[in-house]
Formats: C-alpha cells, structure tokens, sequence
C-alpha cells in the first residue's frame, strides 16, 4: 500500500481527478479493470496496489466487488496457468511424501486455501501457482480466495479511495481491518505451531 501512496504522490493523482476522468468511460470501466487488474495478477503485480487503484477509480462501495472479482479471476487464471503446464512435470518427479502432501491439500483444499490467504505475508502470488500444482479444484480454489481476500480487499480499497484524507474514518476503518487480520493471522500460525509441537 505504501507502494501505491508513494506512486499517486509522485504523479499527482487524487480521487476526485482519476474517477472524473474515469466517468468518461461509462459502465463499462469496471469491466475492463476486471480484465486488466486479472492480468496483471497473473503478472504477480502486487494485489494491495491494485486494489488500492480500485479504490482510487472507483470508490469504496463499487470498488471492493471489482477489486474482489479482479483478484479471483485473476488468482484462478494463475492457478489454471501453473496446472496447466506445470502439474504433469511435478507428477513425474513427486515422490511419496510430495504426493502425500498434495493429497492432503486436495482434502482440506477450500481450508488450506483460505488459511493462505488470511496469513499476514504470505506472498499472493505464491499462492496463486503453488495451488495450481496440487489437487485442489479451481471452483474450490476460487470461492477460498474470493472469501479469504475480501477483507483486504475491502481495506485496500478503502484507503485507495480515501487517498486525499487517510485520516478520514473510512481509512481508520481499513487500517484497523489490515491490523485484526494480521492478528488472526498470527493466531492461527501460533495455534497450528503448537499442534504440531504437541504431535511430535
């Protein structure tokens, strides 16, 4: 995010600016951000930037569904990508305990997904094409990221589209959803390090 900052600083954007001029582009704008901002995932462009575009185009109340819409479609065509021409090469050289992992993925595929997802630095991108070398069905893929990255997305937008006042209530709101996300995130980790501390 501070990435995204920086940038409309040094170009001079400003919400009110970049949504006049996107107002000349009619109903189909978000639209085409879906299939742009999709691309660019697939080009491991980071998320928060991009959501926060969103935010900046669009404002908060149109620009969390399009951010949300752009970040599944584009995560799922990643995974698709990575599947495609990289799943049968891994399956020739997995040995048991590769395949034992991958099973064990495509059992808890929708969980193991989401989990990835509320983490704090875990890389998007990664996840992205890890997912797509396992057994994890994209429909399932799909759905565990559209859940998992709604809540970021929304922050992300928000602040996006509070770019002229980050200390307006909506940015405060955003700021502190990216803090209780980082902390779930914590939680989890410290609860499945101790699980596995206990099976050993």
């Amino acid at each position: 995010m501070a990435l995204f900052v920086v940038a409309a600083s040094v170009f001079g954007l400003s919400s009110e600016g970049v949504r006049d001029a996107v107002d000349g582009v009619g109903p189909l704008a978000p639209l085409v951000f879906v299939v742009v901002s999709a691309g660019l995932t697939v080009a491991c462009v980071p998320g928060p930037l991009l959501a926060g575009a969103s935010g900046l185009l669009f404002g908060t109340a149109l620009g969390t569904p399009t951010a949300i819409v752009a970040a599944t479609l584009g995560a799922t065509a990643a995974a698709f990508i990575s599947r495609r021409f990289g799943a049968s090469a891994l399956d020739d050289l997995s040995g048991r305990r590769i395949t034992a992992l991958q099973d064990w993925i495509a059992a808890r595929g929708f969980l193991a997904v989401l989990y990835a997802r509320i983490l704090p630095a875990v890389p998007y991108s990664l996840v992205n094409y890890a997912a797509g070398l396992t057994r994890v069905p994209l429909a399932v893929f799909a759905l565990a990221t559209a859940i998992g990255c709604a809540p970021r997305a929304f922050a992300y937008v928000a602040l996006g589209g509070s770019l002229d006042d980050l200390g307006s209530p909506e940015a405060i709101v955003a700021f502190s959803v990216l803090v209780a996300m980082a902390l779930v995130g914590l939680l989890f980790a410290a609860r499945d390090v101790r699980t596995a501390r206990r099976r050993a």
